[in-house]
């Protein structure tokens, strides 16, 4: 079993920053792919960006490219989301998953354990 924690949501102002961390304990997730999703109110959840087991692969959704960042740190057992220029867009409950070995993915069913997410809300 693996529990997933999210920390370093919040209120930002748009064109701001925030970093957010998953830090995961139970199992090693050194082999597992992983990823960031989100779900803003009334709308379906979204992949916003995933990393390989790696680190040498990833995905972002095109919303997100450029302004994003993913990166993990399997000694720590770690994830990370790097926000910046921030959008009003971007306001929602952001999720980190992991899932089996393999390449990064949008898909939500190739995730099996999900954190219990970090609101961030971002004001125009």
């Amino acid at each position: 079993q693996v529990q997933l924690v999210e920390s370093g949501g919040g209120l930002v102002q748009a064109g701001g920053s925030l970093r957010l961390s998953c830090a995961a304990s139970g199992r090693t997730l050194r082999s597992y792919r992983m990823g960031w999703f989100r779900q803003a109110p009334g709308k379906e959840r979204e992949s916003v960006a995933a990393i390989s087991w790696s680190g040498g692969s990833t995905y972002y959704a095109d919303s997100v490219k450029g302004r994003f960042t993913i990166s993990r740190d399997n000694a720590k057992n770690t994830l990370y989301l790097q926000m910046n220029s921030l959008k009003p867009e971007d306001t929602a409950v952001y999720y980190c998953a992991a899932g089996a070995i393999g390449g990064p993915t949008a898909r939500i069913r190739d995730y099996d354990w999900w954190g219990q997410g970090t609101q961030v809300t971002v004001s125009s």
